[in-house]
Order: structure tokens, then sequence, then C-alpha cells
């Protein structure tokens, strides 16, 4: 329903008084693109995935919402649930990181910047990560680390595809070389799966940076990446100061990465499940006909391994 035809059907209604229109449009009736400014029904937003109607912005979404979109009802087992960081360097800016824990777990109900867990993609076990930038800015701790360790090192064991969707700032400034060595963790879990010839796919979305970019995000088999999501390491401005030159204006966007080979594909997230099917399906030691893309249906098997690096 359009903006248009909503304000129609409320005039053949009748008049709305002030107060009842606007407690209508708190209560989320409507969202307004922040590329585009474009008004549109919050539930037709949601059933397009969060992309804008008008001009295919994707509007960021979290953890939960994207895990509903990539897994089948029903199948999601949440992993290592309890996790929780502690406070060993008694690190303080503005407040006392311990402070600043646990107001962010209060208000977002979630104990830390990833959920992990094992579910079904269109029929495929998958083990998945979702990482939350509304949680600290998605920043790399120690319990994203060990969450996605343990995620990946049971993945290994149980012989299954790994996907991680990234979110964040970079390293947890607060945890110091305790979030830094996450880094090491994280990629040596992901070299064991890769010697065990499984399949990785990180999917890269706004915004992507610092050590999760520098570490599991760019060690994927298969790179994807959101449309227009920011992607790097450094910010722009210390990257120009460092080089004494002018950047171009898309430096750091998937569209820039995709073109100088950071990236695989660029997939829409409306796409996205169907994509990551698809790409799980053709990795697998042999794909059954009914589950082939329609352009390979006429190939009788199918392997496709790892090459040794």
């Amino acid at each position: 329903m359009s903006l248009f035809d909503w304000f129609a059907n409320r005039q053949k209604a009748g008049p709305i008084s002030k107060d009842r229109q606007e407690r209508e449009i708190a209560d989320g009736l409507w969202a307004k693109c922040e590329a585009c400014s474009v008004l549109t029904y919050a539930k037709d937003l949601r059933t397009n995935q969060m992309v804008c109607l008008e001009c295919n912005h994707h509007i960021r979404v979290y953890s939960d919402e994207r895990i509903q979109q990539l897994v089948d009802a029903n199948t999601w087992i949440a992993l290592d649930e309890g996790l929780s960081a502690t406070d060993p360097l008694k690190f303080r800016d503005r407040k006392p990181y311990s402070d600043r824990l646990r107001e962010t777990q209060d208000k977002l109900k979630l104990l830390d910047a990833v959920q992990t867990g094992i579910g079904q993609l269109d029929e495929l076990p998958v083990a998945l990560g979702v990482m939350d930038f509304r949680f600290m800015g998605g920043s790399m701790g120690s319990v994203v680390g060990e969450k996605l360790t343990r995620m990946i090192e049971r993945a290994t064991r149980e012989r299954l595809s790994v996907i991680i969707v990234c979110a964040s700032g970079g390293a947890r400034m607060q945890e110091g070389m305790l979030s830094l060595m996450q880094m090491a963790k994280i990629s040596g879990a992901l070299e064991r799966h890769r010697e065990a010839r499984l399949l990785y796919i990180p999917v890269l979305t706004h915004p992507t940076t610092g050590g999760v970019t520098a570490s599991f995000a760019m060690l994927g088999d298969i790179i994807l990446a959101e449309p227009k999501a920011t992607i790097g390491f450094a910010g722009r401005r210390v990257v120009e100061q460092t080089l004494r030159e002018k950047l171009p204006d898309d430096f750091q966007t998937a569209e820039y990465l995709l073109e100088h080979g950071f990236v695989d594909a660029i997939v829409p997230r409306t796409q996205l499940k169907k994509t990551l099917a698809q790409l799980i399906r053709l990795h697998q030691p042999s794909a059954p006909l009914a589950h082939l893309p329609a352009h390979l249906s006429g190939v009788r098997s199918l392997s496709v391994t790892t090459p040794e690096v």
C-alpha cells in the first residue's frame, strides 16, 4: 500500500484527530528510507527484507532478523548462548567497561556482539554466525572470538559449511590484546576447516572494518557482500593521510572491492538465501540433480573441492 492510498483510505473513513495520527505513525506503521527519504509501509518493507522498494537501499538489520531471513523456520539451534565477557584489564574510558557491558546487555537482551548456531538453510544443514552491530559497534572481543571458534570447530567435526555474516567496527579496544588474539584463533579454526575440504562463506555487510576485515572476513572460499556496504581496514581519512593522496569517492565500498578482486560477488539481500543454498549445493561432494540450479540441470555429477595452496 502506497502512502497516497493510505491517506485516501483515511479520508474516506472520516477525519482523524492529531493525537491519533501521531500515535499511529509513532507505532511503526511507516518507515523512512535513510537514502531516498521515501515513506514505506513497514510491513511491506519487512516483507522485502528491509530493502527499500523505491531505491533498493539496504537498511541495516541485526542478528535476530538476519537469522530469520536465512534459517528455515523452527530449525535454529543456538550455540554457547551463556558466554559473557569479563573485564580482566579493568578498562575505563568515560565509564568502566564492566558497566558498559552490563548496560548494553540489558538494553539489547544479548550477551555479546555475535549469535552462533546450527540450522537449516533451504533444507541444508549449516553453521551460522551473525554479528550484531548494535552491541558496541559489533566489536570483536574474547566472547565473539570464542563463540565463532567453537562454532567453526563443531562445523568441522560435523562436516558442515560455515557462514559468517560480518558487521563490525573491528577489535574491541576495551579488551586490548585479548581482543587482537581472537583474529589468530578464528583464523586457525578456519584453516582446520579448510584442510577438511569444507566450505566457508563470509557475507560482508555494512560496515565490515578493522580486525574483522583483517582476519576471518577475508578468508572465505567465496566472499559475498551486500550492495554499497562499507568494507575496509583503516578509516578513509587515515588512509588518505598515510598515502597523501585523494581516494576515489567509492573507495571501500563493496562495488570498489569487487572491481579490484577482494570480493567475489555482490548479492542483494533478497537473493542471499537462494545464492547461499546454490553455492553450498555446488560444493557438496555429490550434489543431487534436483538441487542444482536450472542452468546446470543437465550435468550428471558434480564434485568441487578446494584446491591445495
